[in-house]
């Protein structure tokens, strides 16, 4: 090639280079440009309107297609098969907690809709005695993990809190909506045994499996004894006021310093793990119906250190950031860079849903809308990123309030009547 040929050919291809090199860069810049404009307006193609969800009164339109959903589950056998045998093959504790909150959630639909109560107390007695059949049939076993066998129990007879107070509460939720007899001896002793077992703790706290103690069963066992004397007259005030009284004392977070309960310990009160999103939702919660104003400082705190809210979108973290902890089947995958749980986020709707906290709840909503991949069919609402325990959670949400009012408000009628 000529020489002056060979130049002409290199300055056009530095010059395409060039011209390419500027495409290029133009296009990261309108990328950028475009992310700078979008990325803070997308919430609002998913930003929901919090009374789709949350009604005061009646039964909001996606809880009821939720409620429909889940309904249809106790009632096709097949489909029932299904889904639980899926959920069993990870985890058969979703099984059963999927059994509670449905419960939890049926009896509020009940309160909250006469014309629903006889649908709703027939999935709830399906569920119950299925429940204690299992248990009876295939024993202590049958909803824990696999490593429940790892070791002994400290605490004996061997029990299980997280059983025993679920069970419990079901119970109770199903008569408070309208009462069973036949169920009635079954709370009474399962409420016996639970304080036995508690008692034996310097913390008042029973075993979830062998020497590990979980506030998140503890508190939903001790909701059940406030349950319990709400239906039957009895009087647990003391037991219950010591608990809180030792859990301020022994069970706070003083490590990372956040003032928050922690939620795994051993039953000598040996800090196990620090506070996390999984637990402290569902123990402000349940603390509610004890003590209010200590409930709601928890979940305030908990608020403060676990809730985020990036570009309009709200999730929580499982660990605050002071105490960070291992991840495992209840904080469910970690998001990287955010520290987002998913399990923590799920559970957080049931504090916020409490409290009444409406921006939140709608910080949560707007993520669930855009990464749970909700489905609407046939006047059925479901969530195809979550499972038959996640969605039941997301209902006892949506429909919170009646039970735990109730519950108050008969056992105040009954302070009020032994104190004459």
């Amino acid at each position: 090639m000529r020489p002056e040929a060979a130049t002409k050919l290199k300055a056009a291809l530095d010059g395409d280079a060039l011209s390419l090199g500027r495409r290029l860069l133009l296009t990261l810049v309108a990328l950028a440009v475009a992310a700078v404009v979008w990325l803070p307006l997308l919430h609002l193609f998913y930003r929901p309107t919090v009374s789709d969800y949350f009604a005061p009164q009646g039964v909001a339109p996606r809880a009821r297609m939720l409620a429909e959903r889940h309904l249809e589950l106790w009632t096709n056998d097949d489909l029932r098969t299904r889904v639980v045998a899926r959920m069993r093959g990870s985890n058969a504790e979703w099984d059963f907690m999927g059994r509670t909150f449905l419960v939890l959630a049926l009896a509020n639909l009940s309160l909250r809709d006469a014309a629903l109560r006889p649908k709703c107390l027939k999935a709830m007695d399906r569920i119950i005695d299925d429940t204690l059949e299992k248990e009876k049939r295939f024993g202590l076993y049958y909803f824990l993990m696999p490593y429940a066998h790892d070791q002994p129990w400290v605490v004996k007879p061997e029990r299980s809190i997280f059983i025993d107070g679920e069970i419990a509460l079901m119970i109770g939720a199903r008569r408070v909506v309208a009462d069973r007899a036949d169920l009635k001896p079954h709370l009474v002793r399962r409420v016996r045994d639970m304080i036995q077992q508690m008692k034996q703790s310097p913390v008042l706290s029973a075993e979830s499996y062998p020497n590990e103690c979980w506030t998140f069963c503890n508190s939903l066992a001790l909701a059940s004894i406030r349950v319990h004397d709400a239906l039957d007259g009895t009087d647990h005030s003391e037991f219950l006021d010591s608990w809180l009284a030792r859990a301020r004392q022994k069970l706070i977070d003083r490590r990372g310093n956040t003032g928050i309960i922690i939620s795994e310990y051993t039953p000598a009160g040996l800090h196990m793990d620090g506070p996390e999103g999984s637990s402290i939702w569902m123990v402000s919660h349940c603390l509610s119906l004890l003590d209010e104003p200590f409930a709601r400082d928890q979940f305030l705190r908990g608020r403060k250190q676990l809730y985020r809210r990036t570009l309009g979108f709200g999730y929580c973290r499982e660990w605050p950031e002071s105490c960070k902890g291992d991840v495992d089947v209840d904080s469910g995958p970690i998001v990287p860079l955010i520290d987002a749980s998913a399990g923590a986020s799920g559970m957080a709707f049931l504090a916020a849903a409490t409290f009444e906290d409406h921006e939140m709840l709608a910080g949560l909503l707007t993520s669930l809308n855009y990464g749970a991949f909700p489905v609407e069919r046939n006047g059925r609402l479901r969530y195809c990123a979550s499972n038959q325990v996640g969605d039941a959670v997301m209902l006892y949400s949506m429909t919170m309030g009646p039970l735990w009012r109730e519950v108050r408000a008969r056992w105040e009628r009954r302070s009020k009547e032994s104190s004459r």
